[in-house]
């Protein structure tokens, strides 16, 4: 296998080039004017008279936020899976599978070919991210493992695909690519996820992995597996993959994952970088260390809006833009697309650290907030005090999950029940205790809300916590036909049948 490192380091200098002097708002003003342009023949286009459109206030005004519903009602669903020049020109050749984290229902997003050329680059700007950081890589000198589901596609009709993004990406992959690449295609086909792990974490044993790609929870699954198979080396990265250089993660808060991942890379050179790649486009990745927050790509067929969180429930909520957002605010993030997705509502949150170049951080889901007695907690808060908590006792999170707990006959006032299961062993009467005040306190610190109605005691008892075995969370998703790939833990959980099924689920 040829090194392809040299080629890559050559793209990276061009491509840091070009950020370097890049205008964010002319860019994504261009962007908008040529996806109008192009789809203003299609019947999305003439229903909102895209002709018409010359600015992004035009747009803003004929163009009213949709969401998935929305989109599948009017649009997708009467012409499902033959949509030709429906919201986007020709004929969409696949539907990236995406799967609501609580509802579990599964969404069907448009996925053109000049989309998945844009997930493409938008993959080299990572690896260019990399080698500006590190110029002596030799990154493409083995192979690449992605950790994702089955990448079997289903064929909705001739030509018409249906899968996870990481099936679409497998079914494109040239063949000179190939070599770069664990696991191969038969091995990525595996559907059954535990079968999966235990060939996978077999097969790799001897492979010159140099990086792991994956959603953190299930990284730590999986490499747990792998050290127990060589019980006499240390259970560290080093250990088994000497020449690894990048670990590439997203699709949910790393920070109570950091320090398990910090322990697995001791005596490692390799470095963390955070992505953030949805069904619906590939947003950002960070091009600076962690927690300096993810560059917003905005010139790869992808136009953003940004609507203040606040204001998203409201009739005409204001919609901003590049040129006008402003650090340190709660947004819900609004993508049109070169796969035909126009002002549409991704459901996640974002929170600008930087606003030339745009840099986000990714805060949590519009639907992740837990306000049952009005402490409209966000998900970003939770989780930044659950590893808070956790720090202060030295524990490590394999995941957790929370929800309301009502009053009822025997007290008059609820609360919330943090459901974790933690790596190290569960903690002692004395931590667990801990953990709950350190907890409530972050909590009181950032949210007024939270904090009033927990003055005195008066509207909200003290969170509760319930710790659980280690696999509670992968044994529950397995039962909800939810296990490995793409699938993530509900943290937030606002549904209380779901959450009362959890708690079932953890009392056996």
């Amino acid at each position: 296998m040829i090194d392809g490192t040299p080629f890559l380091k050559l793209h990276a200098r061009r491509r840091g080039a070009v950020l370097r002097h890049q205008d964010p708002k002319a860019e994504q003003e261009r962007q908008l004017m040529r996806l109008v342009r192009h789809a203003e023949n299609t019947r999305f286009g003439r229903d909102h008279s895209f002709a018409k459109i010359t600015s992004i206030a035009e747009f803003q005004a004929r163009v009213p936020l949709s969401r998935y519903e929305d989109m599948w009602r009017d649009y997708w669903q009467p012409a499902f899976p033959m949509l030709a020049d429906c919201t986007w020109p020709g004929a969409i050749p696949y539907f990236a599978l995406s799967s609501g984290t609580t509802s579990g229902t599964t969404k069907y997003i448009p996925c053109s070919r000049e989309m998945n050329r844009a997930n493409d680059r938008a993959a080299l700007d990572v690896l260019a991210h990399h080698i500006a950081n590190r110029p002596h890589s030799r990154v493409l000198g083995g192979k690449s493992f992605m950790l994702g589901g089955s990448t079997g596609l289903t064929e909705l009709a001739p030509g018409i695909h249906a899968g996870d993004l990481s099936g679409i990406a497998a079914a494109r992959l040239p063949f000179w690519a190939r070599p770069y690449v664990y696991p191969p295609r038969e091995l990525a086909l595996i559907a059954d996820w535990e079968k999966k792990v235990d060939v996978l974490s077999r097969g790799i044993l001897d492979q010159d992995i140099r990086i792991i790609a994956g959603t953190p929870s299930w990284l730590l699954i999986f490499l747990q597996r792998l050290f127990a198979l060589k019980p006499e080396r240390e259970p560290r990265l080093a250990d088994f993959f000497p020449h690894l250089e990048l670990i590439i993660h997203g699709g949910v808060n790393f920070a109570p994952y950091r320090p398990q991942f910090d322990a697995l890379l001791a005596g490692s050179h390799a470095e963390t970088r955070e992505v953030y790649a949805a069904s619906e486009g590939f947003i950002a990745s960070a091009d600076r260390g962690p927690g300096e927050g993810l560059r917003l790509i905005t010139d790869n067929g992808l136009f953003y809006e940004f609507v203040p969180l606040a204001e998203l429930p409201t009739a005409n909520p204001t919609r901003h833009w590049v040129a006008n957002i402003e650090p340190g605010l709660d947004y819900a993030i609004v993508v049109t697309s070169c796969a035909g997705l126009w002002a549409y509502v991704m459901g996640d949150t974002v929170k600008f650290v930087e606003q030339t170049p745009a840099r986000l951080l990714v805060t949590g889901r519009t639907s992740y907030t837990l306000s049952s007695f009005g402490e409209h907690l966000t998900g970003g808060e939770i989780e930044d005090a659950v590893s808070a908590a956790s720090s202060a006792i030295g524990a490590q999170i394999a995941d957790f999950a929370v929800g309301a707990i009502y009053p009822d006959h025997k007290t008059s006032r609820g609360g919330h029940l943090f459901l974790v299961e933690f790596s190290s062993p569960s903690p002692s009467p004395a931590d667990a205790r801990r953990f709950v005040q350190i907890l409530d306190d972050v909590l009181s610190r950032r949210n007024d809300d939270y904090r009033a109605h927990r003055s005195g005691g008066f509207g909200l008892d003290a969170p509760q916590l319930r710790a659980l075995p280690r696999g509670t969370f992968e044994a529950w998703m397995k039962s909800r036909g939810q296990l490995g790939g793409q699938h993530k833990v509900p943290r937030v959980i606002a549904d209380s049948g779901l959450f009362a099924t959890l708690r079932d689920f953890t009392k056996t």
